[in-house]
């Protein structure tokens, strides 16, 4: 085991005092490991709960977001055609590619239709209606959502999404076990050497060591917990790159358009003004969970389906709007500063359209009498330039 600055060792070499007469020391040391094993016992099992509370919490988490993917996608081909034979794969290929949702019941004017990964496993029949079995393994979470779908009065989707993940909560067992391990084997050694002290027999050097780093649990930073952050009621900076990239997925599979907003404040003083900007900016451009916090006073809008034209058109009202409603918190027009740009039917990631909205802003924040700037690529050029690169 290597040693780091905080580990701390005690020798006792043959013919000290403490060789000598060991007896007065053996309650002392007792003592100490007796106290050390007990906070052992006591971190593992402080350990376990809080890595099994995170892992839910996180399971809990991705599993909103596929939910929601999937009710996107539910809502998006269901336009094309409800319930019919290319309708139904797109929502089965949809429930594969998730990692925590189990099943899914789709309710329409003719009835309601189930889709499981496993037959059987969680989805039971009552009466010609299907019906989410009860499992300890199952999260009691409802994911629900209404499909307003044309022609499909009273469609909906709801799901079910396993709780926890078996392989986290198998690698958080093993590792408690460790740290118990650890304790007993103090334990034991413990023991043994208090049996050799008391019969008062020349001893050998030894060496114990604590190295606390072994016995702490690892503390990481905490993420986002939740759909939306607290501070602005809108969806947390993290989630931003996997939802882009999975509405450019779904949009350029469809050959639509998607248009992303960067929308920066530059005289914000407070949490308040910002969470009713974030507020406000709902009507104005997507529904919440398509709106997301960008560094400290920003908000991030990813727009499936609306051209370049279109989403300049939204900024503008919004920038119109927060305008007119908050003139003390905005007093100038380069107070707001917006950077947008399209897909504009090319195939590109989330990084590279990101980049681009960076840069329009960047230009919008450094003009003042122009605040908000579009990024409009050549979709021609684009594609050239990915040949010549590839």
């Amino acid at each position: 085991m290597k040693k780091n600055q905080n580990s701390k060792i005690w020798n006792v070499p043959p013919g000290s005092k403490s060789a000598k007469k060991p007896t007065r020391r053996t309650p002392v040391i007792s003592g100490i490991i007796s106290a050390v094993c007990i906070i052992i016992y006591l971190t593992a099992v402080v350990y376990a709960t809080v890595c099994i509370y995170l892992s839910i919490e996180k399971t809990k988490s991705i599993a909103a977001r596929e939910f929601t993917f999937i009710a996107d996608t539910a809502f998006s081909a269901g336009m094309e055609g409800f319930m019919e034979p290319k309708y139904q794969e797109v929502m089965k290929t949809a429930l594969s590619n998730s990692s925590k949702i189990e099943a899914l019941i789709i309710t329409g004017p003719d009835g309601e239709y189930a889709f499981e990964k496993q037959t059987n496993t969680a989805i039971r029949w009552e009466d010609n209606s299907p019906r989410f079995i009860n499992k300890f393994t199952f999260s009691n979470h409802e994911y629900y959502r209404p499909l307003p779908i044309h022609d499909s009065r009273g469609a909906s989707i709801k799901a079910v999404a396993i709780a926890f993940d078996m392989n986290d909560f198998v690698k958080i067992l093993k590792e408690t076990l460790i740290i118990i391990m650890i304790g007993f084997t103090i334990s034991f050694f413990t023991m043994l050497i208090q049996l050799i002290l008391g019969k008062n027999k020349p001893q050998p050097a030894f060496e114990y060591s604590s190295d606390q780093d072994e016995f702490e649990p690892e503390i990481t930073e905490a993420g986002p917990k939740g759909l939306y952050s607290s501070r602005s009621n809108i969806g947390w900076e993290e989630y931003i790159k996997d939802r882009l990239d999975s509405e450019l997925h779904r949009c350029s599979s469809t050959e639509k358009d998607l248009s992303l907003v960067l929308i920066e404040f530059t005289d914000l003083t407070n949490d308040e003004m910002y969470r009713q900007s974030a507020e406000e900016a709902i009507p104005c451009f997507s529904s919440r969970d398509l709106l997301f916090e960008y560094g400290k006073w920003g908000i991030a809008v990813i727009l499936p389906g609306v051209d370049l034209e279109t989403a300049i058109s939204k900024s503008e009202k919004y920038f119109q709007h927060i305008m007119g409603k908050f003139p003390r918190g905005y007093n100038s027009a380069s107070s707001i500063c917006i950077g947008l740009t399209s897909r504009s039917g090319r195939l590109l990631n989330a990084a590279r359209l990101t980049l681009e909205a960076k840069e329009a802003l960047k230009k919008a924040k450094s003009d003042s009498k122009t605040p908000i700037i579009a990024f409009k690529s050549d979709p021609e050029k684009y594609r050239e330039f990915i040949r010549m690169h590839s």
